[in-house]
């Protein structure tokens, strides 16, 4: 028990097994009429069970969080929890500004099962999201969350960067346990805090490899939503620090996620999904689902690059 904060560490190597490995952030099917498909989400959780990924981030970007009511993230987040495969994490996403909601969705996520939640610096108000007021927001979050928390570096969502001095200060937190970066470059600014209570995941399939190279326990990537063994190929490969497989499958993985995800955002990874027999459903508006001829160039695409049969 950590006095000052009054909460339980969690135990280094429970911590790094819970951590180390390729979580899919997972996707929010909708209908044609724009409802949440949940039995299309425990379709796709159970494929995911046998695919050898480590675990889920529910209600990040391509769950898309914004669009979603707070009645439906938690049940999108309860399904997810009971779905899970046995050994597996879930890390709940909150992508709140005010945090008297961040500390709300908190405990439901705990109270739900989630194992650790993965914070957004607030971006509506970003001139003001000095390194102070993030510092006080993260480490607030952290005393009173019942479960430990991941910080969440993406400029391209909230407009707010993480510096490595900020990141650096929460790290020290007994419930500060890790971070998810998602921006384009710089993670190795974040490897230097690795340690055996603070971990680093890659945010993107891009620098899965080198990440991991330099220290990285795993990533978080929407390549992982339709085809997570794919992925797990890569993760092998900077598990055994293979850099003769490691670096041409990577520079194959980037290309591949390009087109998706790159090319077409959310849409196209549920597009992708679709075609690899998941259950991607539709964007919900004012997101577009791909266009007929769109699918039909990420078919091809994907045969080429021999993902489909």
């Amino acid at each position: 028990m950590n006095a000052e904060h009054n909460m339980p560490e969690i135990d280094a190597e429970t911590l790094k097994s819970k951590l180390g490995g390729v979580f899919a952030p997972i996707a929010t099917p909708f209908s044609e009429d724009e409802e949440v498909d949940y039995e299309a989400l425990e379709f796709n959780l159970e494929r995911y069970a046998a695919s050898g990924i480590l675990g889920y981030l529910a209600l990040g970007s391509n769950g898309e969080n914004r669009s979603l009511t707070e009645e439906e993230k938690l049940r999108v987040l309860e399904t997810i929890v009971r779905c899970k495969g046995r050994g597996q994490v879930v890390i709940a996403g909150a992508t709140y500004d005010a945090q008297r909601d961040t500390e709300r969705f908190l405990k439901q996520a705990a109270d739900v099962g989630a194992d650790f939640g993965l914070v957004l610096s607030p971006g509506y108000f970003r001139k003001q999201m000095t390194e102070e007021v993030l510092y006080r927001y993260f480490s607030t979050l952290a005393d009173t969350s019942p479960i430990p928390l991941l910080l969440y570096n993406a400029p391209g969502f909230c407009g707010v960067t993480l510096t490595p001095a900020l990141v650096g200060r929460l790290a020290a937190h007994p419930n500060i346990v890790g971070m998810k970066d998602s921006a384009p470059s710089g993670i190795e600014n974040f490897l230097k805090f690795e340690s055996y209570k603070f971990h680093v995941l890659a945010g993107s399939a891009n620098f899965l490899f080198p990440a991991m190279l330099g220290g990285a326990l795993g990533g978080t990537v929407s390549l992982a939503n339709s085809f997570p063994e794919f992925v797990m190929e890569l993760f092998h490969c900077g598990l055994a620090r293979d850099q003769a497989r490691g670096y041409p499958l990577q520079e194959r993985v980037t290309r591949i996620n390009n087109a998706i995800a790159g090319s077409y955002g959310v849409a196209g990874v549920k597009a992708a999904m679709n075609l690899a027999g998941y259950r991607g459903g539709i964007p919900r508006r004012p997101l577009l689902a791909l266009t007929p001829t769109q699918v039909e160039e990420l078919r091809r695409f994907l045969e080429q690059e021999g993902l489909l049969p």
